[in-house]
Parts: structure tokens; sequence; C-alpha cells
């Protein structure tokens, strides 16, 4: 499936938005940050390393988390991440845009099926 350029940035922003409020509760390395989306969705959303690791790397590049070496629940060397106070500020307006998004498309939706009676 080709994703315009606008799709493209939504679903990065909204990959950006999920990874940002993982990391709301503390440091955490890849692996249990996309564990953490895939069990709090439900296994609705997946999480592929392909995608994963460059959000994160866009996220250090824009401020918004910084990176530490450590060692992971199973003592292998792992990197971990954590929200800067930047990044804490571009979740709260990410979360505020998704909300009003998700509130007019529901408006949209709900009036639809009046339209068309």
């Amino acid at each position: 499936m080709v994703h315009s350029k606008k799709e493209q940035e939504m679903l990065l922003g909204t990959l950006d938005m999920l990874i940002l409020r993982t990391l709301i509760t503390g440091p955490a390395h890849g692996h249990t940050i996309a564990h953490v989306i895939e069990h709090t969705s439900e296994d609705v959303l997946q999480i592929e390393q392909g995608s994963l690791y460059p959000a994160l790397h866009r996220l250090e590049d824009r401020g918004w988390v910084s990176s530490y070496w450590g060692a992971s629940e199973n003592n292998r060397r792992a990197r971990f991440y954590r929200l800067t106070p930047l990044g804490r500020r571009q979740l709260h307006a990410q979360t505020h845009r998704w909300q009003t998004m998700v509130e007019a498309i529901g408006r949209v939706l709900a009036n639809a099926g009046r339209a068309a009676s």
C-alpha cells in the first residue's frame, strides 16, 4: 500500500506520540517500548523494529528523548531512552491535537448516518 507524504507524516507522528507516552513512566529500551505499546493496545498495534529504531533516533535528534547505555532485564547491554522536558511538552501538544482530531472524526461519523437518511 502506498501512502501519501501527509499519511506517512501522520503515521510517524502517531508512533512518535506512542513512544513518548510509553516513556512518561520512565526510561526503557526499544524492546520494552515496543512490548508496552503492543500489550497496552491489546496487540492491535504491532511495532516493527524497522519503524521503532528510526523513530527513536528521530526523537533523539529533535531533543524529545535522550539515551544512555545500560543493562537490560537479562543483563544484556541495551540502549535506554528517556523523555526530556521538551519531549514531555511535545507529548502534551501531540496528545491534545490527537484528541481534537478524534473528536472531530467522531462528529463526522456520527452525522454521516443522519445525513444519509
